[in-house]
């Protein structure tokens, strides 16, 4: 079984790579993302469990997450964000083994490949479920740049070095990639390296 640990910096373009896995080579896609935000859905143990250490005032009215109150706790607080990673990460993990439980038990004419599709891939430890780390890379300029044009002006600029501070350097992490995908000139380029690194 092949899996892919696709990770990178914020604002790099994982999400353009994943996507195009999925359009053009039809492979399934795990966003931790996604399960991430499963984890902290009203009434789950994980979502009382941050209540508990932060107070209400982390709860919208209608019960769910205030993501930017929390984004303001963990991205300015190591600690904090290890801790909050620490109850979220165990949740995101057993999702990816069921899926790959999933995808073993699924007849293919070849060898079973899935992407997951994981930001903190390095940070988390995570790797151990992957078979190769594929990193998504742009220069820091760039980074800057796209997550400008992203959350327009609902960040202010030391929010958005605040996020990009919060992982490991995109140099440390090209270092420990089997692929790095280098997303700084045109899509097309960009697409051209997914298409030879699925070989």
């Amino acid at each position: 079984m092949r899996l892919i640990g696709l990770t990178g910096g914020i604002g790099t373009g994982k999400t353009t790579v994943s996507n195009y896995l999925a359009r053009t080579h039809n492979l399934p896609v795990w966003d931790a993302d996604i399960y991430a935000r499963r984890a902290v859905e009203p009434d789950s143990p994980v979502l009382d469990t941050l209540v508990d250490r932060y107070g209400s005032e982390l709860l919208l009215p209608d019960g769910s997450l205030d993501r930017p109150a929390l984004g303001n706790i963990i991205f300015h607080n190591l600690t904090e964000r290890r801790w909050v990673e620490a109850q979220i990460h165990p949740f995101v993990r057993d999702r990816f083994r069921e899926n790959c439980d999933a995808l073993r038990k699924t007849p293919s004419p070849g060898e079973p490949t899935a992407v997951l599709a994981v930001p903190l891939l390095l940070e988390a430890e995570m790797t151990d479920l992957a078979t190769e780390i594929w990193v998504v890379y742009c220069s820091p300029e760039q980074q800057k740049r796209r997550l400008i044009e992203r959350h327009g002006s609902s960040l202010t600029s030391a929010q958005i070095q605040a996020r990009i501070d919060s992982q490991m350097p995109l140099e440390e992490k090209c270092r420990r990639a089997d692929v790095v995908l280098d997303n700084s000139s045109t899509l097309e380029v960009l697409y051209e390296q997914c298409d030879r690194a699925i070989g």
